[in-house]
């Protein structure tokens, strides 16, 4: 489409250019077009002890998690295989067996 970036504070794809400022309509955030190229690059994901993830990457559950709409629950120790990093709040997609596919957050989780 227009090729702007997502809003960096609440991760609207409605932004739109006002002279030399991007705007997000949804929650009036402005950012300048040149820092967003930035901060798009500057991404890095860590897992709970500050190791830097990969696309592929395995990593174990530190937590007991709950399932949402489900009465499951992931386990401590649960070893996820080639992990997926995506933008947003829960940053890791991925596929646990017997539960299916799902997204993390990062703090949950440790690298192997």
């Amino acid at each position: 489409m227009s090729g702007l970036p997502k809003c960096p504070q609440c991760g609207s794809e409605y932004a739109y250019e006002d002279g030399v400022m991007v705007v997000c309509p949804e929650c009036a955030h402005e950012w300048a077009k040149d820092a967003a190229a930035t901060t798009d690059e500057a991404r890095v994901v860590r897992d709970s002890n500050g190791n830097v993830l990969a696309d592929g990457d395995t990593v174990t559950v530190i937590k007991d998690l709950k399932v949402k709409g489900s009465s499951s629950v992931v386990k401590v120790g649960t070893k996820v295989k080639n992990i997926r990093l995506v933008e947003g709040d829960h940053d890791i997609d991925c596929k646990i067996d017997g539960i299916g596919a799902m997204q993390l957050k990062s703090e949950f989780v440790k690298k192997i």
